[in-house]
C-alpha cells in the first residue's frame, strides 16, 4: 500500500532527506568518535563507586556492633540516590541484617553469583573472612516508559537537531529552490549550497538535462569538470554506461519522475581513467514538484562508498587469508602429532605413544572388570638378515611385517614398535582364547606374506614368534603384562620359534595347547 502526502512539497522533501542525512552523519561520528557520553559506562562507574562506598561503611558498622546506625545509612541512601530501588546487608546463610527499599520485589540476582548493572553484590569481610555480602538493586540505565524515553538526553538531543535542521533546512531551500527553472541561471549562492554537501548532487530538469552540478559530482570523472548545464544526461556516457538498464528498469531518475516518489538504494560502478579500482555510489533520487504540484524535475544524490568497498574486500581477503592459515596450522598440527608419536619406519606408535595411551586405558579396563591382552612378536633370525643382505634389507624386513600385523587388527587395538625388530599389540576387550586366534593369525599372515614384500631378495623367508598374556594373570599394570607377554615369547624362542606361546604363571602354554582351561586361573 503506497502512502501519499499532498501536502508535503518539495522544500519540505529535501528538508527531510538533508535532516536524515543529518542524523545518520552524527549517528555515525558518534559511532566513530564517541560524542555521545557513554551512560551505562558512568553509570557502572557510579555505580560501582556507590556501592564499594556503602560496603566499606557497612563493614565498619558491623564490626562494632552499631546496626542502628546500618540501619539509618541504608535509608539515607535509597533517599539521596534515586537510581538506587533497594538494598540490604545479609550475612552467609541468608540473614538479612539491614534492608531498605522493597528489596523483595526488585532484588533479583543472576543463578551464577555474579553482579549485573542493575544487581550489584559487594562481600564483606569480617578478620580478612568472608562475612556477607550488601545486595543493591538499581534501576534500569535505558528509560522504561514511553514518558521515560521522551526526556531521555540523546532522544531530546537528536529530536531537537531534527527539528532545527528540518527548519534551517526548509526555510534555506524554499528560497533556493523558489526559481528552479532549467531556462533561467542558477544564483551563485544556490552553487554554493549544493558545494558545502559531502554527497555528489546532480539537478535535472524534467527532460532530464543536467540543471546544476555540485563540486562532489564533478570530483567523480575527469569528464565531470566540463560545464555540463543544458546537457542531456544520457550524454554523459562516462555516467550512464555503470547503470544496468532495461526497458523494464529504467534510469532511477526516470522512475522516480514518473512515479512522482523517491527512487533510491541503486548502485553505481564508475570506471576512472589511471585508476584500477573503480568510484562504487549509491544512487538515490527525489522528483521536484512546485507548490501546485507539477513536476519540475529531479534531484539526484551519488554517495560515494568506494572506502566502504575497498575495507570489505580487504576484510574478506583477511578472512581467507586466516582460513588457509588456521588449515596448515591443522595440517602442520596433524604432522607434528604423528612424528612424535609415531615410528618413522613402520608407522606404528612409539613406545612413549604407546604407553601413554596404554596406561589410562588399562586402569579403565581393570577398574571396570573388562578383559585386556597384550601380545609380543619378534622377527625370527633378524640378525641374520642385517649380517647376510645388510641394513637396508633388515629394514624392508620390519616394514613387510609391521605390515602384516596392521592389517588384521581393530581400530581399538593398538600397535607398537617396541624395539628393533620386536612389536607389541594391545587387545582392549579381548579374552586370552581370542589373542591367541589373533596372534595366529598374525604369525601366518607373516609366513605367508611378509617374504614376497621384499623384493630385493626373491624367495626370502620371514617368520615371526608370538606371546600373549592376559589381564587374567594379574598384572598390576601395562608394564607387568607386556613382560609376562615378553616371557611367553621366550617360550616361543625356545621351542622351535615361528609360534604362539600364552602365559600361564610360572610357564608358558604354546599355541596348540588346550587354551580354555586357562579361564579357570
Amino acid at each position: 500500500m503506497r502512502l501519499h502526502f499532498p501536502t508535503l512539497n518539495p522544500v519540505a522533501r529535501i528538508s527531510l532527506g538533508l535532516v536524515a542525512l543529518l542524523v545518520s552523519l552524527l549517528m555515525a561520528a558518534d559511532l566513530a568518535f564517541g560524542l555521545i557520553p557513554d551512560r551505562t559506562a558512568l553509570a557502572r562507574q557510579v555505580r560501582q563507586q556507590i556501592s564499594e562506598s556503602l560496603a566499606v561503611q557497612a563493614a565498619t558498622l558491623l564490626q562494632s556492633g552499631d546496626t542502628r546506625t546500618l540501619q539509618s545509612t541504608l535509608d539515607s541512601v535509597i533517599q539521596r540516590n534515586t537510581e538506587v530501588r533497594s538494598l540490604a546487608v545479609r550475612q552467609q546463610g541468608g540473614v538479612i541484617i539491614a534492608v531498605a527499599g522493597e528489596h523483595g520485589t526488585w532484588w533479583h540476582p543472576p543463578e551464577d553469583g555474579s553482579s549485573t548493572l542493575t544487581q550489584v553484590r559487594v562481600p564483606v569481610l569480617a578478620d580478612n573472612k568472608p562475612w556477607g555480602e550488601v545486595e543493591l538493586a538499581f534501576k534500569p540505565v535505558l528509560p522504561e516508559t514511553f514518558g521515560e524515553w521522551a526526556t531521555y538526553p540523546t532522544v531530546v538531543a537528536m529530536l531537537t537537531i531534527s527539528v532545527g535542521g528540518f527548519l534551517a533546512f526548509y526555510l534555506y531551500l524554499r528560497r533556493v529552490l523558489e526559481y528552479l527553472d532549467p531556462a533561467k541561471a542558477i544564483p551563485d549562492r544556490v552553487r554554493t549550497a549544493f558545494d558545502t554537501l559531502a554527497e555528489g548532487v546532480l539537478v535535472l530538469d524534467k527532460q532530464g538535462r543536467v540543471v546544476l552540478a555540485n563540486k562532489a559530482f564533478r570530483h567523480f570523472h575527469p569528464s565531470a569538470q566540463e560545464d555540463m548545464t543544458g546537457r542531456a544526461v544520457t550524454e554523459l556516457t562516462w555516467l550512464v554506461e555503470g547503470f544496468h538498464v532495461t526497458p523494464e528498469h529504467p534510469y532511477p531518475w526516470v522512475t522516480a519522475m514518473e512515479r512522482r516518489s523517491n527512487s533510491g538504494d541503486q548502485t553505481l560502478e564508475l570506471a576512472r581513467p589511471g585508476e584500477e579500482e573503480p568510484l562504487r555510489a549509491i544512487v538515490g533520487c527525489s522528483p521536484i514538484l512546485d507548490g501546485h504540484g507539477r513536476l519540475r524535475g529531479c534531484l539526484v544524490n551519488f554517495s560515494d562508498v568506494t572506502m566502504l568497498h575497498r575495507i570489505n574486500d580487504q576484510l574478506l581477503g583477511t578472512l581467507v587469508d586466516l582460513e588457509a592459515s588456521k588449515e596448515e596450522i591443522r595440517r602442520q598440527n596433524e604432522e607434528l602429532h604423528r612424528l612424535a608419536t609415531r615410528d618413522p619406519m613402520t608407522g606404528c606408535l612409539n613406545r612413549r605413544a604407546f604407553f601413554g595411551a596404554a596406561d589410562p586405558l588399562y586402569e579403565q579396563l581393570k577398574a571396570e572388570g573388562e578383559e585386556v591382552c597384550c601380545i609380543m612378536s619378534d622377527i625370527d633370525h633378524f640378525k641374520s638378515f642385517n649380517d647376510r643382505y645388510g641394513h637396508a634389507v633388515g629394514d624392508q624386513v620390519i616394514k613387510s611385517v609391521a605390515k602384516c600385523l596392521g592389517t588384521d587388527l581393530r581400530e581399538v587395538d593398538m600397535l607398537c614398535r617396541y624395539g628393533g625388530e620386536e612389536f607389541c599389540i594391545m587387545l582392549p576387550g579381548a579374552t586370552p582364547e581370542q589373542a591367541v586366534e589373533v596372534a595366529e593369525r598374525l604369525r601366518l599372515a607373516i609366513e605367508t606374506n611378509a617374504g614376497a614384500a621384499v623384493r630385493d631378495i626373491p624367495g626370502i623367508r620371514i617368520t615371526s614368534s608370538f606371546g600373549v598374556a592376559s589381564i587374567r594373570g594379574g598384572a598390576k599394570d601395562p608394564a607387568e603384562l607386556i613382560d609376562q607377554a615378553d616371557n611367553a615369547l621366550y617360550q616361543s624362542k625356545q621351542t622351535g620359534r615361528n609360534r604362539v606361546s600364552l602365559w600361564a604363571g610360572e610357564r608358558s602354554v604354546g599355541g596348540d595347547a588346550e587354551v580354555p582351561e586357562l579361564a579357570h586361573h
